[in-house]
């Protein structure tokens, strides 16, 4: 290997940029010329590129980043065509995917730390990845660090058909829990149930925590996965048995505030834990096993569903469908 190698010689990339918080407006397309990859680094042409509720956190400012102007995206799939000095993890034309931060992933391509590039094998194609590498490494998180899901248990999952949820949905069902599920509508009912949900509830028709009792005999769920946040959350807590647990890993519907302590026990006895898919992917052991972990759901069956691909000069438009609740699944960005 040379001190520097690439596959060719354009180094050309279009990016989506925001310049200040706000709205979807904020997003702007930017032709920019990448520098070599640094020592370390490795240059990355996407070929899918996901899309995730944290890029809208990012693009208001509820998690502010390092500095603007910035390109948002923290998931991608591509080819490998460039090499900084030292990178003898991959290969030129070898075919990666990443998932976290530091942002950057809404452009043509992209320079990238060589230690985030995680190999794709020739039976995991880009597009499925890219649509839920981030949600795998967080369900992983979910099932195995924050609470130990066991073949039996009942989970309550709550958006099942969204990109979470799908995931969600299919991977605990592979280590053998029951697992009931909200939705908006009878097609995303249908849809969640053809991934394997066991019991979908319209949060639009019916309570959801009486429901949740009903399907139960009573006894609650023993772990519930809320991305929802607001009143959803605090609903949910009377959705979990005694020593039970709650995740919350969003705040779609807003922050619920701050929670007296008396709504977990010592009536009813359920934790609540907040986790962060960011803060795990710090520890780069944990991020690796989290997406190898997503790679094998995937050659064994896991389905990624993805409900719209667009242009990546229509990120905006993403971002709109997304805030509005009208997609099913992932959207992709096609550079």
């Amino acid at each position: 290997m040379t001190k520097r190698e690439s596959l060719r010689d354009s180094s050309a990339a279009s990016q989506i940029v925001i310049g200040q918080y706000g709205d979807a407006s904020t997003l702007t397309t930017v032709d920019e010329t990448l520098p070599p990859p640094a020592a370390g680094e490795i240059r990355v042409r996407h070929t899918a590129i996901g899309v995730n509720y944290v890029d809208i956190y990012h693009r208001t400012g509820l998690y502010r980043l390092p500095s603007l102007p910035a390109v948002l995206g923290v998931e991608a799939a591509g080819i490998v065509e460039a090499l900084g000095p030292d990178v003898d993890t991959v290969r030129l034309g070898q075919r990666i995917a990443y998932a976290g931060p530091p942002t950057g992933g809404y452009a043509s391509a992209r320079n990238l730390p060589a230690a985030r590039a995680i190999a794709l094998p020739d039976d995991v194609p880009d597009d499925a990845v890219a649509s839920l590498l981030l949600r795998g490494i967080t369900t992983h998180m979910l099932l195995t660090y924050v609470y130990s899901l066991k073949a039996g248990d009942t989970v309550l999952v709550h958006a099942a058909a969204g990109g979470l949820g799908v995931v969600l949905v299919q991977w605990a069902k592979a280590m053998g829990a029951r697992v009931i599920g909200t939705v908006s509508s009878p097609a995303k009912a249908e849809l969640a149930i053809a991934h394997g949900l066991d019991h979908a509830i319209n949060y639009r028709d019916k309570d959801f925590v009486a429901e949740v009792m009903r399907l139960t005999d009573g006894r609650g769920v023993d772990y519930a996965i809320d991305g929802i946040g607001g009143k959803t959350l605090l609903d949910t807590l009377g959705c979990v048995r005694p020593y039970g647990m709650v995740a919350n890993v969003g705040q779609v519907a807003g922050d619920p505030g701050l929670l007296d302590l008396s709504l977990l026990g010592p009536a009813r006895s359920v934790a609540l834990s907040r986790p962060g898919v960011f803060r795990f992917m710090m520890d780069p052991a944990r991020y690796r096993e989290g997406a190898l972990a997503t790679i094998r759901q995937l050659q064994a069956g896991l389905r990624p569903t993805i409900g719209d691909i667009l242009p990546l000069s229509e990120a905006a438009e993403a971002h709109r469908r997304l805030e509005a609740g009208q997609t099913v699944g992932a959207i992709l960005l096609r550079p």
